[in-house]
């Protein structure tokens, strides 16, 4: 099935994206098992690098699958946290392991610029089950967060194998998550206000790791 896009996949009246039919019809086709004959015929406007122009959503995941990286994504979602979204697709930019939503399976979408299709996203239903989990991986659980005790993500290098945790907006880790944190970092902060947007944190700590240990 063709990857339509959502309404929030671009803005109404700014150009186009991506590219138009391929070329020559039907007949000029690659015999490429990968391409969707749909895109192939009607165009593929999706917001995609141009790698994947004209590829079948599954054709896009098994090829991402191949070369994630092995550090995870958590955040807590005790009352719809629309940032949720701004963290999934900065996941998908980072080309992270997993997306783990802990708390209420539903989230909102609309921040993640449909890049849920091609991101894994899981679900757990509180922090115990996410670090149960963790502990079976073998993966570090490293929450971020500003507070008492907690290292400078700037001079902290982050585990390769873990998993980034972080809060509710506005409220922060909760104590349970504190608590089942193997590492706490805080990200530098020099203005007035208390906190940054769970997203941006999201967005800072992922790109920490990507220095430590992208190639």
């Amino acid at each position: 099935m063709t990857d339509e896009p959502g309404p929030t996949e671009w803005t109404v009246g700014e150009p186009e994206v991506g590219v138009g039919p391929w070329p020559g019809g039907p007949d000029a086709w690659p015999d490429d098992p990968r391409l969707d004959p749909e895109l192939l015929a009607g165009g593929d406007r999706r917001n995609v690098v141009d790698r994947y122009r004209y590829w079948r959503r599954e054709a896009v995941v098994a090829d991402l699958d191949i070369r994630r990286h092995p550090f995870h994504v958590a955040i807590e979602n005790l009352r719809h946290d629309a940032n949720i979204g701004t963290v999934v697709r900065t996941a998908n930019a980072f080309l992270a392991a997993a997306v783990h939503i802990v708390g209420r399976r539903r989230w909102n979408r609309r921040g993640a610029m449909v890049t849920d299709r091609y991101q894994h996203v899981v679900h757990h239903a509180d922090v115990a089950a996410l670090a149960a989990w963790a502990r079976a991986e073998g993966l570090t659980v490293v929450a971020v967060e500003n507070g008492p005790g907690a290292l400078p993500l700037e001079t902290t290098e982050l585990p390769e194998r873990c998993v980034l945790l972080f809060g509710q907006e506005g409220t922060g880790l909760s104590p349970e998550a504190a608590a089942a944190a193997d590492l706490v970092v805080s990200i530098a902060q020099f203005g007035s206000t208390r906190s940054i947007n769970a997203g941006v944190a999201a967005g800072i700590a992922m790109h920490a790791w990507i220095r430590a240990h992208a190639g």
